[in-house]
């Protein structure tokens, strides 16, 4: 055989021997994983919702994994501690961080030494859909109505801060629509339900999650669900897409790792902490909501293309607002 053929003969079996040592280093990184308990950072206070829900999560995916699972609370500056704490752990899959859109926020104003891009999504725990909602005894009977009236004039929506999730989703909505409007920063969903029921105001967007028994006992009146196609327990209510105004807004919770984590521990994981949100115990925790797994629960490849859709929307939507340069 020719030198020069030899010699890359030689390089071809060197490249294929590396390859295969790092998948199989990989595999079995995998079939070792997890060796220590798993940690799940939240920025928020334990008892709060993104505790709970992790805790709920972690009710199965534990023995799924067969290790066990912490929660680990690390407040301060709207997700900036635990984006610290999480940058200080090994890319190895033991530590997981809750993330809900107050992180995707903080990193777009460039509070946060993480990036979007340090983050691998894992798995969605939560697709909670904004409604459009007035209250019962409201002249809007639908959505027709609410922006007719607001071509005219500013008309009160409540959200719960400005620049969050609500603001934001009124602000796409808005531009959507081609309507005016006057936000009124309320602090919480449940203050910007209440606020609308006492007649304050005339609109505001609730998730369903913040909005189920106020709908079912026909308090608050739904003119749209915020989303691309109608929700499973809401088939009545439309969509502002099939009405015509393509905005689109929820509020998510979901679990990432950092990149470099090796593929095969984010498939492991993925795998056990979906099939963990399935199960009955975190589908009643979901349906108690007014949502279901079928809507809220994804895997790794839906819920990291998710993150980081949202975290451009989230980007954009604050540049418009005047409040990222």
């Amino acid at each position: 055989m020719p030198l020069n053929l030899t010699v890359r003969h030689g390089f071809r079996l060197l490249g294929l021997g590396i390859g295969l040592a790092v998948a199989s280093h990989g595999y079995g990184f995998a079939q070792e994983f997890p060796s220590k308990t798993i940690e799940v950072v939240i920025h928020s206070k334990y008892g709060g919702g993104t505790d709970t829900t992790a805790r709920m999560m972690m009710i199965r995916s534990r023995r799924i994994l067969d290790t066990d699972m912490a929660v680990v609370s690390k407040r301060g500056g709207s997700g900036v501690r635990a984006h610290a704490y999480l940058l200080s752990k090994p890319a190895d899959g033991h530590t997981l961080i809750a993330l809900t859109q107050t992180h995707l926020y903080t990193i777009a104003r460039g509070k946060s030494k993480l990036k979007i891009d340090d983050l691998v999504g894992v798995a969605r725990a939560m697709d909670d859909p904004t409604f459009i909602t007035v209250a019962s005894n409201s002249p809007y009977k639908t959505l027709g109505d609410l922006v007719a009236a607001s071509k005219d004039k500013a008309l009160a929506w409540g959200v719960a801060n400005i620049g969050g999730t609500e603001h934001i989703g009124l602000a796409q909505f808005a531009s959507a629509a081609g309507i005016k409007y006057k936000v009124v920063p309320l602090g919480s969903g449940a203050q910007m339900v209440q606020q609308l029921m006492s007649g304050a105001l005339d609109a505001t967007l609730p998730n369903v999650s913040e909005a189920v028994t106020q709908l079912a006992d026909g308090s608050l009146r739904a003119l749209a669900v915020m989303n691309d196609k109608r929700l499973a327990g809401y088939s009545d209510v439309p969509t502002t897409y099939e009405l015509g105004f393509k905005a689109k807004t929820s509020t998510t919770r979901g679990y990432a790792v950092l990149k470099g984590t090796p593929q095969p521990v984010i498939d492991k994981l993925s795998a056990a902490l979906t099939k963990a949100m399935k199960h009955e115990t975190f589908a009643n925790y979901l349906k108690s909501a007014g949502l279901t797994p079928e809507e809220s629960v994804a895997g790794s490849a839906v819920w990291d293309k998710q993150l980081k859709e949202n975290y451009a929307k989230a980007e954009t939507a604050l540049k418009a607002l005047g409040l990222l340069k």
